[in-house]
């Protein structure tokens, strides 16, 4: 397995444990002191494991991810552009993750660009920094 190939497996499980809301596997993903920017929920950084599980343990009490209204629909995710840079036991991936959800009235896509630092402590890939940040919206979008 190439070592790039080995960073990417390991983002698409992390990602997936929070499509899940999984959060003792998420919490296995990423280290303690763990560090978000997320444009989308507050403009401070936000630090630690409980923010998540906070909203992780929401968003499954209403069969919800990434807090999604109404009624539970096919969500899938994707990562468009993805560049993983690896520099012995640190990679860095981003991409913009596109998140597809089949509503009754279409399929809706949801995007953002993410940077995630994902770091081998004791023979484990951990994310310890996700930056997230707005995609540009095409004019031909409408809110």
């Amino acid at each position: 397995m190439s070592q790039n190939q080995e960073i990417h497996d390991f983002l698409l499980h992390h990602l997936d444990t929070i499509m899940q809301n999984d959060i003792p596997a998420y919490n296995t993903t990423c280290t303690e002191d763990l560090t978000l920017y997320e444009w989308w929920v507050t403009p401070q950084r936000i630090d630690g494991l409980p923010f998540h599980e906070f909203m992780m343990n929401a968003n499954e009490k209403r069969g919800t991810v990434f807090g999604a209204e109404g009624d539970p629909a096919p969500v899938r995710f994707d990562l468009a552009n993805l560049n993983i840079q690896r520099y012995a036991d640190t990679a860095i991936a981003s991409y913009t993750l596109m998140i597809s959800t089949a509503l009754p009235t279409g399929v809706k896509v949801a995007s953002h660009n993410e940077s995630r630092v994902i770091i081998k402590i004791e023979e484990e890939w951990k994310v310890v920094h996700v930056h997230k940040s707005p995609a540009w919206q095409a004019p031909h979008i409408k809110e």
